[in-house]
């Protein structure tokens, strides 16, 4: 279905994201597609997280995409600089719910006084969906993370004795034995964890909304889809469109990269907002050593740790991979460094939104899988066939001998060349889809819309 703009009256939707940029981000992308289609767009969110946001909207997005800003308590161990999870020392991360889950009166007076047509929320927050239900204003959840994953809770949600449908895929069956009796406690379970992971699905009117697209993830779309009664729907890989900025870090970068054979070089990178620990540093910094492959490493700390670099990396480490190896500390610019010729694969911590990036450009994975979903997601990546894992042993500790092994057969060995092909061919495939998914989101949205004005 094409959608005409003009056909559609104007949809004001409030969109309320997790404080994670890994939720934002694919917040923000989706509220810039459904703005070209006559949605006003209001993002709410804390000020800490709305400076990033005001970073990216351009003003020609302006006018149809407004930033609302919702004040938590300035506590004295979590002050407003802190009121995100970017660079947030983990032990604050507690703190740093139980502040947002204090708002629920604030974001109802948000509502109230903006009288939105629609809520998208999302699901660290199942209040919000009571909080609008209750000015009549309908809600649906944006799942930010893999239809996968979510497909696999649900399943031990609803059919606890019953092996998942799709553990004849080997790659499921470590994270089963792992987490499936955890699953089975939560569902049974009315526990404040409980709610989080299942409340903001169950109160999602009709539909929920989920970052992907159904040619990696189309059966376990339909199997969630099944499971909870309500039709998921894909909105794309909302991958960040604009162009970085030529700062110094990038023009450094973009340059040491232009000296680095075709293919010959890996990004690695574990996302904004997890941070290594000693032992997983160790073995990675060994293992980019042992696979004598040209590296960009981005490596990370949280706020406030200064100078931990030299301290971290194991001694001499920068000294032996000399003009091979490239560190970076706290930021670098990922779709630039990701869309160079140089880059022959991406090892990565497999956070949904690099996936997707990875797979925009076309460059094959190498997954370090570290907590949440990302082990589904790195499993996902070898069934799809654009990436391979490196497994930890029995204990859940990884090896700089397996690492080695693994980029090198996807960078360079011939046993690697079908990855290599596939990554390729799936940069194609999303090139040539467009924004077919957002087609069907707007026809999903306005429907809802309409059901919910005529019952007023």
């Amino acid at each position: 279905m094409d959608v005409n703009k003009n056909q559609i009256s104007p949809i004001r939707v409030v969109m309320f994201p997790w404080l994670a940029y890994g939720h934002i981000t694919p917040y923000l992308e989706l509220a810039k597609k459904l703005s070209t289609i006559n949605f006003i767009i209001y993002i709410c969110s804390t000020p800490a997280t709305l400076s990033f946001i005001e970073k990216k909207i351009t003003s020609k997005l302006s006018h149809s995409i407004k930033l609302v800003p919702l004040l938590l308590p300035n506590l004295p161990d979590l002050p407003r600089k802190y009121h995100t999870t970017n660079g947030l020392p983990p032990h604050l991360m507690p703190r740093l719910l139980e502040a947002f889950e204090s708002s629920v009166d604030d974001f109802s007076y948000i509502l109230a006084d903006l009288k939105p047509d629609l809520l998208i929320y999302d699901f660290l927050q199942p209040w919000a969906p009571l909080v609008a239900k209750n000015q009549n204003i309908p809600s649906v959840l944006f799942y930010t993370s893999s239809t996968t994953l979510m497909s696999l809770i649900f399943h031990y949600f609803k059919n606890p004795s019953i092996e998942f449908p799709f553990s004849d895929n080997i790659y499921y069956r470590e994270y089963e034995s792992s987490e499936k009796k955890w699953l089975l406690e939560l569902s049974a379970s009315n526990s404040k964890d409980r709610e989080l992971v299942f409340g903001g699905v169950e109160r999602s009117c009709e539909i929920v909304l989920v970052k992907g697209f159904r040619e990696i993830e189309g059966k376990y779309i339909d199997y969630v889809s099944s499971l909870v009664g309500k039709k998921f729907v894909p909105v794309g890989p909302l991958v960040v469109q604009e162009h970085e900025k030529d700062d110094e870090i990038s023009l450094d970068v973009l340059s040491w990269l232009d000296k680095k054979e075709k293919k010959s070089t890996v990004f690695v990178s574990f996302g904004s907002e997890y941070f290594l620990t000693k032992e997983d540093m160790d073995e990675i910094a060994y293992g980019l050593e042992l696979s004598k492959t040209n590296f960009i490493w981005v490596v990370r700390f949280p706020k406030g740790s200064n100078g931990l670099l030299d301290k971290t990396l194991p001694k001499g480490f920068v000294e032996r991979v000399g003009n091979r190896g490239k560190i970076l500390e706290g930021w670098a610019p990922q779709k630039k460094i990701l869309g160079h010729e140089s880059i022959g694969g991406f090892v990565s911590h497999c956070g949904w939104n690099s996936v997707m990036e990875s797979m925009n450009f076309g460059v094959p994975i190498i997954g370090v899988p570290m907590q949440i979903d990302q082990p589904i997601n790195a499993r996902l990546v070898e069934e799809v066939g654009v990436g391979v894992e490196v497994l930890r042993d029995n204990n859940r500790m990884l090896h700089r001998d397996s690492l080695a092994t693994i980029i090198k057969q996807v960078v360079v060995e011939n046993c690697g060349a079908s990855v290599r092909r596939n990554a390729a061919d799936m940069r194609e495939k999303l090139r040539s889809k467009g924004d077919e998914e957002i087609d069907e989101v707007v026809k999903e949205l306005v429907e809802l819309c309409n059901k919910s004005s005529t019952k007023k």
